[in-house]
């Protein structure tokens, strides 16, 4: 049976380790790092992500601000909340809550963050840099996914890695992370063929995709290590992943559940990139 990767344990490390950072900080420096949050619209989902960002903010010793604009808030309404964000010293991040209403352009509005103050790493910028790997920020769920990694001990460099799913927000970016770890990288998407052929060659195999049971057991090379990044709802209504689990465990080496898999670390890291980020804005790298 596959080990389980918890993603509720690294997290809770992860936090506890910038709590104490920030609180070094604050004591020696009189630094506090600052987060502020766009929220536009009422989706009920990006409410519930907006709370538990808050919540955790409010953890490990951020100033929280969250900035609220109805679902018919204009161009110009969201350009100038960005803006006055961009032009205060003790916001380091801002984070521009998707999705969007759809009379609005998400990556117009997201490419008008200052880069360095971009926490989600979605400007064209930072896009660069993690393509070049000279990056400061990475996008938090595919950042969640190397520190998993990295807390198991598992080193992709030499591996066949698959990633499943194309998007800008996880796919691309986690299958350039391993890349750069000197992984061999195959990203499949819609139009692949063969898909479970592909998936039986990967070491480790990255679902991202939101389609509830696609990889199961006899898609997996037997030892593989298989991280399910997907959130969805079955048939009677109960949160699951990409990965058919029971048929999967049993034939893997490590597995991450849904939820409390990749999910946890994704908050995790978007609190380090805000601690980040107001390191380098207090003169401070490395």
């Amino acid at each position: 049976m596959a080990q389980l990767i918890d993603g509720k344990a690294i997290s809770a490390a992860v936090r506890k380790r910038i709590a104490e950072e920030i609180q070094s900080l604050q004591e020696e420096q009189g630094i506090t790092p600052g987060l502020a949050v766009i929220l536009v619209g009422e989706d009920s989902a990006s409410e519930v992500y907006v709370k538990n960002k808050g919540k955790a903010c409010e953890e490990v010793g951020i100033d929280f601000e969250l900035y609220r604009l109805s679902a018919s808030a204009t161009q110009q309404e969201l350009e100038e909340t960005i803006g006055s964000l961009n032009d205060r010293e003790d916001i380091d991040g801002i984070l521009l809550q998707l999705p969007l209403p759809s009379h609005l352009d998400a990556n117009q509005f997201v490419g008008l963050i200052r880069p360095d103050k971009d926490v989600d790493a979605f400007h064209p910028e930072n896009i660069g840099h993690i393509m070049r790997g000279d990056f400061v920020f990475l996008p938090c769920t595919p950042a969640g996914i190397m520190e998993l990694l990295r807390a198991s001990g598992i080193d992709p460099a030499g591996q066949r890695c698959v990633v499943i799913g194309r998007s800008d927000i996880v796919g691309k970016p986690t299958a350039m992370q391993l890349l750069h770890a000197d992984a061999t990288v195959t990203i499949c998407h819609s139009k692949t063929q063969n898909l479970a052929e592909v998936c039986r060659e990967a070491d480790i195999l990255v679902s991202a995709v939101g389609q509830a049971g696609l990889i199961t057991g006899d898609m997996v090379r037997p030892g593989a290590v298989v991280i399910d990044v997907g959130m969805n709802r079955n048939e009677e209504g109960k949160l699951c992943g990409d990965v058919d689990f029971a048929s999967v465990e049993p034939v893997a080496s490590y597995i991450t559940p849904v939820p409390g898999g990749v999910g946890p670390m994704t908050v995790a890291m978007l609190l380090q990139n805000t601690l980040e980020a107001a390191k380098r804005h207090s003169g401070i790298t490395g």
